[in-house]
Formats: C-alpha cells, structure tokens, sequence
C-alpha cells in the first residue's frame, strides 16, 4: 500500500487571497493602530507619524530576510544579543574525570616474541581500562623488555 507524502510543509496556508494567517493579523495590527492615530493626532502630524509606522508593519508583513520572517529575524536578534554567550562545560562523572598515570615506554623492539597468556591476561587488562588500571605484571614485564635492550 502506498503512503503519500505531504509536500511543502514549509509553506503557510493562506487565509485571505494571497495572505497566511500571520500576514493579516500584522496588517490587521496596522488598521487598528493608524485608526487610533487618526483619532488622537492632528492631520500633518498623523500623516508624519503614521508613514514609519506603516513601513514597519509592512516590513513585519512582507520583508522575509534569509528566507524567515522579520518578526522571528528581530527576535532572534534580541535573543542573540541579551543571552549570554559563555558556554557552561557539563563535568564528566567523577570515575570519568580520574587521569591515569602516564608511564613512558620507549620503542621496543623485541628479539623474542613468545607470550605468556598472563602477559596477554595483563595487557587486555591494560587495554579494556584505557590505562586507568594495570597490574604490576605489566610492570615487570615492560622493565624486563627495557633491560633486554
């Protein structure tokens, strides 16, 4: 059976002819706001006032800079430049943090290569912890191999 799909998910339905929901309510926002200018203020000072207030909300409307609205765009500047910008470091747990002891081991070239399965024993040992914990075999045998040389 065949399942279809839904394409441009990204795209907002249209309310109004070519407006989505958002759009109309800015442009809704803007009616009403001229609409109380015009009853608060005198004619040339309405006409002053109203002009960048009707530029912005047709910005906030229309203008989508990076492809995302200007009302997220503003908001996300705000929040970029109001937050702070330290990044807080999340401590490992404790038997995570433990720094094992670094141990120099110089090139060694082995004329004997026999293993005994407790040096193997040792050295997994050695290898599942990541170094955190070795025995004193381990010991033994690097100091045994660095005499040899």
């Amino acid at each position: 059976m065949l399942i279809n799909v839904p394409q441009y998910i990204d795209v907002e339905d249209k309310v109004a002819g070519p407006l989505t929901f958002k759009q109309l309510g800015w442009l809704l926002a803007l009616g009403i706001i001229l609409l109380i200018m015009w009853n608060t203020l005198p004619g040339v000072v309405f006409l002053i006032a109203g002009f960048p207030v009707t530029l912005l909300f047709l910005a906030f409307t229309f203008y989508k800079p990076y492809g995302q609205p200007l009302g997220s765009f503003v908001i996300f500047g705000f929040l970029y430049y109001f937050r702070p910008k330290i990044y807080t470091w999340k401590r490992t747990p404790e038997r995570e943090r433990a720094i094992p002891k670094m141990v120099q081991v110089d090139n060694i070239h082995a004329t004997d290569k026999q293993m005994t399965s407790e040096t193997l024993r040792g050295l997994a040992q050695l290898l599942d912890s990541e170094g955190r914990e070795h025995s004193e075999d381990i010991d033994e045998i690097l100091k045994k191999h660095n005499s040899k040389r």
